[in-house]
């Protein structure tokens, strides 16, 4: 099997014992890195047979997706990767230019959302194509504020470009009261049952080994980012990788808000 995942610091506490080879995959699985987008269209495509999907697309396309059990990337308040940085306050962003990266459809929701049912502001809402990591050449392009997701978000966030940031796990908290589920793990319905039970199992004991070693992840994020170790810590701890029924109802809620199919179901 073709195994998706994305090459963020926030997937180290999955695949981090797989990469040290604590945990095997099933001999002949192999594992294919991108960006949210990249995974999510490779997954549709049938290009990967399991991967880690952004939530909003699993929903979309679940008639031909399993959504694999007990495995998602959600936060319960600050997420700290998924921000808007903006030069003004979100009220006074109305009929301004707000960039938005193709790299996680779920977040460009949850924006969306947040402008239209929150804040009350519309936007001009217009598409980055420079790539979201890039932060360089996202600044050159005209805008009053940019959302930006992943590794990145940290570093801007630590740079102090913009004299605004609104993180987005933190204002879904402060609205609904409820967690953000942004990623969950999905294989095709057309994959071999067996192969993807095995990999699921590969998946789930590595996330176990990961999560009892946060401080070696962190600091091996640090070293890959040049962020403070502290601040590597803290953004992995503030991350769950459990899909609960908690988790289930939340995202169910967002997807309703946001217009989008409610297919969370588990295989």
């Amino acid at each position: 099997m073709r195994i998706g995942r994305i090459g963020y610091i926030n997937c180290a506490p999955v695949y981090g014992a797989i990469d040290r080879g604590i945990v095997t995959l099933p001999a002949g699985n192999e594992l294919v890195t991108g960006t949210p987008a990249e995974l999510n269209d490779l997954l549709v495509a049938g290009e990967l047979d399991v991967s880690v999907i952004s939530a909003i697309e699993y929903a979309r396309h679940a008639r031909d997706l399993v959504l694999l059990p007990d495995l998602a990337i959600s936060c319960d308040g600050p997420v700290r990767s998924v921000a808007l940085f903006s030069r003004r306050t979100v009220g006074q962003l109305d009929g301004r230019t707000v960039l938005l990266s193709a790299s996680s459809r779920t977040s460009v929701a949850l924006l969306e959302l947040l402008c239209r049912d929150v804040w009350k502001i519309k936007p001009k809402f217009a598409e980055a194509r420079a790539e979201a990591q890039d932060l360089d050449a996202l600044a050159a392009l005209p805008h009053e504020a940019v959302l930006v997701i992943g590794d990145a978000a940290l570093t801007l966030a630590a740079a102090g470009t913009y004299p605004c940031r609104y993180d987005l796990g933190e204002e879904w908290k402060r609205w609904t009261g409820q967690p953000f589920v942004f990623a969950v793990w999905a294989a095709r319905r057309t994959a071999d049952p067996g192969a993807v039970r095995r990999g699921h199992e590969s998946l789930l004991a590595s996330r176990a080994w990961g999560l009892d070693h946060l401080d070696e992840l962190a600091g091996e994020a640090a070293s890959t980012t040049r962020l403070p170790l502290a601040t590597c810590r803290e953004y992995l701890s503030g991350l769950d990788y459990a899909f609960s029924d908690r988790h289930r109802s939340a995202l169910n809620d967002f997807l309703r808000r946001a217009g989008a199919p409610q297919y969370i179901q588990v295989a």
